[in-house]
């Protein structure tokens, strides 16, 4: 890391903690702090699946009203991301499947769209190279 002379050049950094596991809190420095629990519990709390979801859905929404913008398209799309913990390879691995809908767009330019999104949003492009990703153009939730 110190010797990346891209953190230098960062336009944003955060810097984020977790100090008490599984079953605690996870905040981000001058940020929010959010009670953390299993997903297989029944505790109050939010866990890493659902972080992962609300980050990977507002990147690729975020990064769509920009593409958007850029196509002249005056709509705002939607994002949703079903994340399943499971067991894989000798394991436990997460599944993660997004879609993007684009209302007023039909599916082949809705497809065309997320094509840009998926290599455009910082996050997908870190889910990129898992055979555990996936996403699709949607016309509306399935």
């Amino acid at each position: 890391m110190k010797n990346d002379i891209r953190w230098d050049k960062a336009m944003y950094t955060t810097d984020t903690y977790n100090v008490e596991g599984l079953n605690g809190h996870a905040y981000a420095e001058n940020g929010i702090s959010v009670e953390t629990s299993s997903p297989l519990s029944d505790e109050p709390g939010t866990n890493p699946e659902q972080l992962l979801g609300m980050s990977l859905c507002t990147c690729l929404v975020g990064t769509m009203a920009v593409i958007l913008q850029e196509h002249h398209i005056n709509e705002q799309a939607k994002a949703h991301a079903k994340i399943s913990y499971v067991k894989g390879k000798g394991r436990y691995e997460f599944l993660v499947h997004a879609q993007v809908c684009v209302p007023g767009q039909t599916l082949p330019q809705t497809r065309a769209l997320v094509s840009e999104v998926e290599n455009r949003c910082c996050v997908s492009q870190l889910l990129s190279g898992s055979d555990n990703y996936s996403i699709e153009a949607v016309l509306d939730w399935e």
